[in-house]
């Protein structure tokens, strides 16, 4: 208590002796003022990427592409077969600017034909896109796969606007020319 007792009458001192030293800084209007203000900022200031992550100071950068195309709208033709989903992302003229399929993504066998495959491989499609500017985009479908609608609620879910789906899959009208009659 004693020691206790000795470091209370040493605060006073301490003050008193700080306070000429900033009257004389000062003007003599307000000389507490900037001290007061200078005092929070000093210890609100993290020191480690720790501290600035769990203050939430750092802001989650947007990674744009090296070489940015700058492309607001374009098209995601969706070609979904019975073994595999590909995803291609193009601007309005045809030029691709993101692609994946479920080979790429990291599935092999049959569980590339899955519509979870085909999720995950438009979210990697959308997100090269993205890099480029992308923020509207058309879907073009194509194919009788189980990635069809899949992909595109992938595409919706992770925030692109979807303007039109329209389903392109070949029907053939009157079939190919059938092969000779055999003989025997």
């Amino acid at each position: 208590m004693a020691k206790e007792a000795s470091k209370k009458s040493e605060d006073p001192k301490a003050k008193s002796a700080a306070a000429p030293a900033a009257e004389s800084s000062a003007p003599a209007a307000k000389p507490e003022a900037p001290a007061a203000v200078a005092a929070p900022a000093a210890s609100t200031v993290p020191t480690t990427a720790a501290e600035a992550l769990a203050e939430g100071e750092v802001a989650k950068k947007v990674i744009k592409a090296k070489h940015s195309k700058n492309v607001f709208q374009g098209i995601a033709h969706i070609m979904a077969t019975f073994n595999n989903t590909v995803v291609s992302i193009t601007d309005l003229k045809g030029r691709v600017i993101g692609w994946s399929s479920a080979g790429r993504v990291g599935f092999k066998g049959s569980r590339k034909s899955t519509a979870y495959a085909a999720k995950l491989v438009a979210q990697d499609a959308a997100r090269q896109s993205m890099a480029h500017g992308l923020k509207e985009i058309e879907v073009w479908v194509k194919g009788p796969g189980s990635g069809r609608e899949a992909a595109i609620r992938a595409l919706q879910a992770i925030g692109l606007e979807i303007t039109v789906i329209k389903d392109v899959t070949p029907v053939p009208h009157n079939g190919c020319r059938p092969p000779k009659r055999r003989r025997v």
